[in-house]
């Protein structure tokens, strides 16, 4: 199995000259990921004490809105900075972020 099989355990290469566009919101993403990391602990509390389906499934409904939540927030932060920014000054920079952007929103969509 190639890293193509599972695009998750791919590391990405690109890089980003100055503060990523995320950083003005560092602290709620790292409070909001810490949150969801108490849920999946919950969840995992839940099927140790073997709850009721139904409940499990709903708290791990709460959890993916969660994540969805924080990558939506990243993937706005991408475009209103490391997007826009390339983009101005064009180029081969632009082509690449813009293509970034695009395949990081197929992957959320497939998600």
């Amino acid at each position: 199995m190639t890293t193509a099989d599972h695009p998750a355990d791919q590391t990405a290469d690109h890089t980003h000259d100055g503060p990523h566009g995320y950083i003005s919101n560092k602290d709620d993403y790292l409070k909001r990921l810490r949150r969801i990391e108490g849920q999946a602990r919950g969840l995992q509390g839940m099927v140790t004490d073997d709850k009721y389906c139904i409940d499990i499934l709903t708290q791990v409904s709460a959890m993916t809105s969660a994540l969805q939540s924080v990558a939506l927030g990243l993937l706005n932060d991408h475009l209103s900075h490391c997007v826009v920014d390339a983009v101005a000054v064009g180029g081969d920079e632009a082509e690449l972020k813009l293509k970034e952007a695009g395949d990081a929103i197929a992957r959320l969509v497939r998600s």
